[in-house]
């Protein structure tokens, strides 16, 4: 009897995730010796093996759940968690070989790289518009949409990014995780800290384009514009 046609999969997030689960049930006796026929050798660029067979590994790995002993959240699989604890460990082990910058994740440093090449392979479906990472394009559509799926269930505002969002909650929890290097006051959105930043090192980044005058707040430029130079 003929074996069945194999199917060909990248070698991506689902190969990953295919070869981790057969090899779990590896570990834990659960292939065949028709299994081990059609499994993963790990490192090739391609996977073999019957579509039926795939599917099945899927459906068990949605049965398992990996979570986190920091925070609770809990994952499908086993590199996702691996991946997720650098958010706790501050490990980032993916680094450019450009500027040095460091990352949790290769897909980040993989979009980070456009930034070095100029490459800009995420485009709008809705306008024209291209962009280095894909996070850019997903904030983008929105503009287009309207959508607005983070609510707050303290007052029900709604936001259409998900950091809006999360800077909005701190309004109701009283968080402030930015913490000035100058002084003891602390911010619950960066951009404030930024801006509260100026006073210790003197920045001025906003200037008149009329006399040269600098401001350390773009409300202070925008009066100065309108009781200086409007009259």
């Amino acid at each position: 009897m003929r074996d069945p046609e194999p199917c060909r999969i990248k070698h991506s997030e689902d190969t990953q995730e295919l070869t981790e689960l057969i090899e779990e049930n590896e570990e834990n006796g659960e292939l065949s010796e028709i299994d081990e026929n059609n499994h993963v050798k790990t490192g090739e660029q391609h996977l073999s093996c019957s579509q039926t067979k795939q599917k099945d590994l899927m459906k068990r790995g949605a049965k398992k759940s990996f979570t986190c002993p920091q925070c609770g959240k809990s994952f499908t699989f086993k590199h996702k968690i691996k991946a997720h604890m650098r958010v706790h460990t501050g490990e980032k082990p993916f680094t450019c070989d450009q500027c040095g910058k460091s990352f949790t994740q290769s897909a980040n440093l993989k979009d980070h790289m456009n930034i070095h090449t100029g490459e800009k392979p995420y485009k709008c479906t809705l306008c024209d518009k291209r962009f280095s990472w894909s996070k850019d394009v997903i904030r983008h559509k929105a503009v287009h949409t309207g959508e607005k799926l983070h609510t707050c269930d303290q007052c029900g505002k709604s936001f259409a990014l998900k950091q809006h969002f999360t800077a909005h909650v701190r309004v109701h929890t009283g968080e402030k995780p930015y913490k000035c290097l100058y002084c003891d006051k602390r911010f619950s959105q960066s951009g404030n800290l930024k801006t509260h930043k100026r006073i210790h090192t003197g920045e001025k980044p906003y200037h008149c384009t009329e006399c040269g005058k600098s401001f350390n707040h773009s409300v202070s430029l925008h009066s100065h514009i309108k009781n200086i130079h409007s009259k």
